[in-house]
């Protein structure tokens, strides 16, 4: 079988049948001998001073073991780059959920029975719950002492920013944009909001410490776990090596298991205890106080010509970061997805500002795509509302601006990629746009486009003697199919059939690991699979594998590894089109069907990459329809998944895929990455479908039946 046939075979998972069995063993499942619970008491307030605990009543618990305060770890700060979050506050709370104690006890009843008997005195202060008030020339300073926290960044301190409410601030712009902002035939306007969401996987984080000599040993839903050991040193003083993290089977991720908070307080639990502590988020919590997409304002501005090409564009975009810019990886401390507006269009002249805020509210963190979402709903209803002001239509818009090779992009880059244009004709063609609708149907259009991730791994493969290829990785599988990724890859160059690899994960003990995310694994870990596959092939000499493996004597076995660095610039892309009804007496809206035009190069794994594309669309539809992490006065309306509204299978309108690929990707056999490409352009499409269905021109998210029927009324 060639490579390319074992690559158009349907794939088989390597996790599926110990997940679909209930035998896949997730970090809550861990049960260590003599192993603790962990509580937490949290702030019930937005902004508080901590005026004082009285923790004795938790301590004379009968099966309390530990109690620990701020005052005990005073001065210890987390985060992913940035560290600016109390392992536990000692001085003051900056949201609905803040950790002031903790406890670990013989059971959670027991450990949350004496979170409730610990007395914790507050004095209210004033709350920042929205960026206008929080960027005030007089606003209250949240982080006064923002200049000692640690940054992790490794080549230089943090980033300046223009006020001390920002967590990050951004400028990027090319070409002289005031002066093409001058010879533009018309100038316009508009401005779009989005609100927090959250990731809602399945599987809350968890955690699990303990002591075993010298060494810290964590098991953790983080999907990163080299990050996590690298934080956990800087924050608790510790040297890496003594620390070793395990993800173990992770159920889901969407971004949100990039930032972990319980690992650092269960430290010092199981050093206080000299035993096991595990914690489990429960979901209310989980909703409450974990990292979901930050909702967002983005303003943007754009000068067209005569036939409307695009000569001059500028974007100012605020994200509210919340209490913390903990959970943002990037070393300026933005959701870099949400900077550069009108990705995959011709632009010559663009200014773009972008800035994360501290407020009062739950802290903001990545979540699939980061800070894309936002930005293509406000880049592609700002597109489809300048097309209907020229009268052109907004289709034929798109096709006269989308990028071609080597067209200036708006982020002052050349364009890397597919054919933005045959995607859209493919779409458009699909949705059969030259169709006439009756009254209060319409179709909307929305482009996509996403990076194909970067960073370096080491995988190693090991020949035995039955046969068997071991391929040795670092990496986790979140549900993706990672491993079955790497498997098909190794197979496929070796010519051998993907039952004869087994895929094995290795803790921090092994070779460093980016992790799962920044749609990295394909390009990454896929290149690094290949590259190994090709060093092992070349210590065979040209033998077939099997023929090796049978000369080899017992114990012996044929090692090869590779360490692959993905730099290449590359883009995967996605057209949208929506087909929707409008009810004009209640604004009630349906999706009908849609259609996605794809270009993610070589497919590696057909199933999964059905799975990938089919989610990203449900996860985008969510975000349009329905989904919105509410607060009232710093606190979470929604305290389960119900309450959240979630979309179901009976939500999901008929989809219909189609792939285009030039197989031109820079990862393995030329594949891109798919699985953040998708949800980014769905909450615009359909937006732009209940415009032309209904002329509801919806600008905050989600489009409830609300919201149009108002706006309904206001035209």
């Amino acid at each position: 079988m060639t490579a390319r046939e074992l690559l158009e075979r349907p794939e088989r998972r390597i996790d599926g049948d110990a997940k679909t069995t209930g035998a896949a063993a997730y970090t809550a499942d861990l049960d260590l001998p003599g192993a603790l619970q962990a509580a937490f008491v949290r702030s019930p307030y937005p902004h508080a001073r901590i005026v004082s605990l009285d923790v004795e009543r938790a301590r004379s618990l009968a099966g309390v073991r530990a109690v620990l305060t701020g005052a005990d770890v005073r001065g210890q700060r987390l985060g992913r780059r940035l560290q600016d979050w109390p392992v536990l506050c000692w001085d003051q709370v900056l949201f609905v959920g803040d950790r002031v104690a903790a406890v670990a006890a013989d059971t959670r009843e027991i450990a949350e029975e004496a979170v409730r008997l610990i007395a914790v005195d507050y004095e209210e202060l004033p709350a920042l719950l929205d960026m206008d008030a929080a960027l005030a020339a007089d606003a209250p300073v949240l982080h006064p002492d923002a200049a000692t926290y640690r940054f992790l960044e490794g080549r230089g301190a943090r980033p300046p920013v223009p006020h001390p409410n920002h967590q990050g601030h951004v400028v990027e712009s090319h070409g002289d944009v005031d002066a093409a902002f001058a010879r533009a035939a018309r100038i316009f306007e508009h401005e779009f909001t989005t609100p927090r969401i959250h990731q809602a996987a399945l599987e809350p984080h968890a955690a699990v410490v303990w002591l075993e000599g010298d060494r810290v040993r964590v098991v953790s839903t983080n999907k990163a776990p080299f990050n996590l050991r690298d934080q956990m040193a800087a924050t608790l003083g510790l040297a890496k090596e003594r620390i070793v993290v395990d993800n173990g089977t992770i159920g889901g991720d969407f971004g949100g298991k990039g930032l972990s908070t319980d690992e650092f307080v269960l430290y010092h639990l199981a050093t206080a205890t000299g035993r096991p502590v595990r914690a489990a988020t429960r979901y209310a919590d989980e909703l409450a106080t974990t990292n979901p997409r930050h909702a967002s304002r983005i303003r943007l501005r754009t000068g067209v010509d005569a036939d409307g090409r695009i000569v001059a564009h500028e974007s100012r975009a605020l994200f509210d970061g919340g209490a913390y810019a903990a959970g943002k990886p990037t070393a300026r401390l933005v959701v870099e997805g949400g900077i550069a507006t009108l990705e995959g269009y011709r632009v010559p002249a663009a200014r773009h500002e972008a800035a994360t805020v501290y407020t009062n509210q739950v802290p903001g963190g990545h979540m699939r795509a980061p800070g894309q979402p936002q930005n293509v709903f406000a880049s592609e209803s700002h597109l489809d509302l300048i097309a209907r002001e020229l009268g052109i239509a907004p289709l034929e818009l798109r096709r006269r601006n989308v990028a071609a090779p080597g067209d200036m992009t708006t982020s002052g880059e050349p364009w890397h990629g597919p054919d933005l244009r045959a995607l859209l004709d493919r779409a458009a063609a699909e949705i059969d746009v030259g169709t006439p609708r009756p009254a209060g149907r319409g179709i909307g259009f929305a482009l996509g486009v996403r990076h194909v991730g970067r960073g370096s791994t080491t995988i190693s493969l090991r020949l035995e003697g039955d046969g068997t290829i071991e391929a040795r990785t670092g990496v986790g599988d979140q549900g993706g199919g990672q491993h079955t990724l790497i498997q098909r890859i190794v197979a496929a160059a070796l010519g051998i059939d993907t039952a004869t690899v087994r895929v094995r994960r290795l803790s921090t003990d092994g070779p460093q690991d980016p992790g799962i995310g920044g749609s990295r694994v394909t390009p990454v870990h896929g290149g690094a699979a290949l590259a190994a596959a090709k060093a092992l092939k070349d210590k065979l000499g040209g033998r077939p594998v099997a023929d090796a493996a049978r000369a080899l004597k017992d114990g012996q076995a044929i090692e090869a590894s590779a360490t692959f660095d993905a730099t290449a610039a590359d883009h995967g892309a996605c057209a949208h089109a929506v087909e929707a009804t409008v009810d004009a007496e209640t604004g009630t809206v349906r999706i009908l069907r849609a259609v996605l035009a794809v270009d993610v190069g070589q497919v590696i794994n057909p199933v999964g990459l059905r799975g990938q594309l089919e989610g990203g669309f449900v996860y985008g539809l969510g975000m349009a329809l329905t989904e919105d992490l509410a607060l009232e006065d710093g606190r979470i309306r929604a305290a389960n998944l119900g309450d959240y509204k979630l979309l179901t299978i009976a939500d999901v309108p008929p989809l219909r895929i189609v792939h285009l690929s030039d197989e031109r990707g820079v990862g393995p056999y030329g594949a891109r990455s798919a699985g953040e490409l998708v949800n980014p352009g769905v909450p615009a499409a359909v937006a732009n479908a209940v415009h032309d269905a209904s002329g509801a021109r919806i600008h905050t998210l989600p489009i409830t039946a609300e919201r149009v029927w108002r706006a309904l009324r206001a035209t």
